[in-house]
Order: C-alpha cells, then sequence, then structure tokens
C-alpha cells in the first residue's frame, strides 16, 4: 500500500531499491521538482536564495538562517 506522505511513490521505491535510506529516499521524492529528469529542474545557482532557504527549511539543515546563497547551495548538495 503506497505512503500517503511520499509524494512520488515510484521514485522513492527506486531509491531505497538503490540503497538510499527512508529518511533520504522520502526526502528526494517529496521535493517539488521529484520526478523531473534530464537536466529540468534548474540548478540551484539559478535559484534566489529565498528558494534555496525554503528548501533547505523543508529538508531540515540547521543553521540556514546565517547562510549566505553560496553557504545554502553547499549545504542542499551535501545535505
Amino acid at each position: 500500500m503506497p505512503n500517503p506522505r511520499i509524494k512520488n511513490e515510484e521514485q522513492y521505491q527506486a531509491l531505497r531499491d538503490k540503497g538510499y535510506s527512508k529518511e533520504k529516499a522520502a526526502r528526494i521524492a517529496n521535493t517539488e521538482d521529484a520526478g523531473e529528469k534530464g537536466g529540468k529542474a534548474k540548478p540551484y545557482e539559478q535559484w534566489t536564495k529565498d528558494e534555496l532557504y525554503q528548501q533547505a527549511k523543508n529538508i531540515g539543515i540547521e543553521g540556514r538562517s546565517k547562510m549566505n546563497k553560496q553557504d545554502l547551495i553547499k549545504a542542499l548538495r551535501n545535505h
């Protein structure tokens, strides 16, 4: 039975099959651009600082309020 908290169940299952943790697979499958392939999602460098901040907030990155745009990009990529 699909989990109603997962926005993209197919992507979630594919990530779990690749060995991703439940938490990381859910985070990825629940992003706004989940399921977009082939570079359709714009790179973080093209996001505004507010968009980066909101994404960091959504996935629970601590210390985000003190980060500049480059710090937010780095934190998002390394999370």
